[in-house]
This record gives structure tokens, C-alpha cells and sequence, in this order.
């Protein structure tokens, strides 16, 4: 089935040249009509298709889904809203952003998957680059599988400039223990939300990345 119709990707598009409150307010309806409803509906039947893949994923569409609204209050960006909807499909939802999942967004370019660690402590990140430095191979292994390149092409992620000097010499062999971040994004074109086998393309990305989140997930501990 279509969750969706061409009127959120409008939708989006018309916020990204008029993101005020009052235009916003004056067009509640059909945000509330084609973007947030048939959202929260599409996310539900998303938590219940990956749900096998989990030891438990029993979390609501509100447990996943972000706001519109953005938090300006330390911004130099004082728009008010986001231009994309977005989720993070997890066990813990939007609030465990180091639990292996995806995170996905629509917005008026494009519809991203994405999957990895993203918001890592220093503790967290120390004990990941110990973890690939000691498996150094699978690590290899994972982020040069075919169908990965083929849904991911590469990870990605902030780098330091210096590391510790206990990752100095592994650092030269893999380059990615200079990242501060690990993720990895499949995106498509927007018009995408409009098939009507949304759900199994969103499934099968995630799981062609859930080897390489659990590697990641079990090397943060």
C-alpha cells in the first residue's frame, strides 16, 4: 500500500520557502493530513515489520518520531521547523541514539535510511576503536561486503585529527579509527514514499546494515 500522496513532498517544498509560523499555521491541515498522520501510520507499520529482527522493538510511532518543531534557542538559524519528517527505529526510539536501527527522513530532496553510531561519548568512542582495533578483519570484512557498498557505499563521520597513541599504528592500516562518528545513509529521490512497497525497500536496507550496527553497538561497551 501508498502511506503516502504528492501533497507532503509539496508540502515540504512550500515550508522550505516559507518556513514562518504563520504560513505554517494557515496550512496545519494539510500538515496534520498528508505529512503527520499518514507518518505516524507508516512508521507503525515499520516498528511491526522490523519487529522480528529485534529481541524487542515494542515502542509507539511517538517513541520514534521527531518534531517538527525546531529548538532554536542556541541556534544562529532561528527558522522554527525542520523541513523533513524523521524517525529513529529502534528499541529505544528517538531518545537511544547509540542503539543499533535506522534513522530515516523525508524532506523535499530526498528519502534517506541511514544506520551507525552517530552521537558517541569519549568513553564510547575510546572503546569502539579498541573494539575494531582488535577485530581489525571483520571490521574489514563488514564495510567492504558487496551488497553493503552496493545500499551504503561507505561510512561516514566527523574524524580527528590526532588519535591516541595506542590507535596510531592501526590508524594506518584503517583510516576510519579517525573517525568520531560511523554512519552510513542510502538515499533515494523523494517521489520514492509514493511505492507501494515502501516498507520492504525500507527493511531490506536496514537489514543489509544491521551486521555492521551490531559490530559497532557491541564495540561502544
Amino acid at each position: 500500500m501508498a502511506y503516502f500522496s504528492k501533497d507532503l513532498i509539496k508540502f515540504l517544498k512550500e515550508l522550505k520557502k516559507n518556513n514562518e509560523r504563520d504560513w505554517f499555521n494557515a496550512n496545519k491541515k494539510c500538515y496534520l493530513s498528508s505529512v503527520k498522520e499518514p507518518f505516524e501510520v507508516f512508521i507503525g507499520d515499520l516498528i511491526e515489520a522490523m519487529s522480528p529482527h529485534f529481541e524487542s522493538l515494542s515502542i509507539t510511532p511517538k517513541e520514534a518520531i521527531f518534531r517538527i518543531y525546531r529548538d532554536v534557542r542556541f541556534s544562529k538559524n532561528k527558522s522554527p521547523y525542520k523541513v523533513q519528517v524523521s524517525a529513529l527505529v529502534n528499541p529505544g526510539g528517538r531518545k537511544a541514539m547509540t542503539m543499533p536501527g535506522i534513522y530515516l527522513e523525508i524532506s523535499p530532496d530526498h528519502f534517506r535510511v541511514y544506520s551507525g553510531m552517530y552521537m558517541l561519548d569519549s568513553k564510547q568512542l575510546k572503546n569502539l576503536r579498541f573494539h575494531i582495533t582488535h577485530n581489525l578483519e571483520e571490521f574489514s570484512a563488514l564495510i567492504s561486503d558487496k551488497k553493503f557498498l552496493e545500499v551504503f557505499g561507505e561510512v561516514r563521520g566527523e574524524k580527528n585529527k590526532i588519535i591516541q597513541k595506542e590507535f596510531k599504528e592501526d590508524g594506518e592500516i584503517q583510516p576510519l579509527l579517525y573517525n568520531k562518528q560511523f554512519y552510513y545513509f542510502t538515499e533515494w529521490p523523494p517521489e520514492v514514499i509514493l511505492e507501494d512497497k515502501l516498507i520492504e525497500k525500507v527493511v531490506a536496507a536496514f537489514l543489509v546494515a544491521q551486521p555492521l550496527s551490531e559490530f559497532l553497538y557491541e564495540g561502544i561497551h
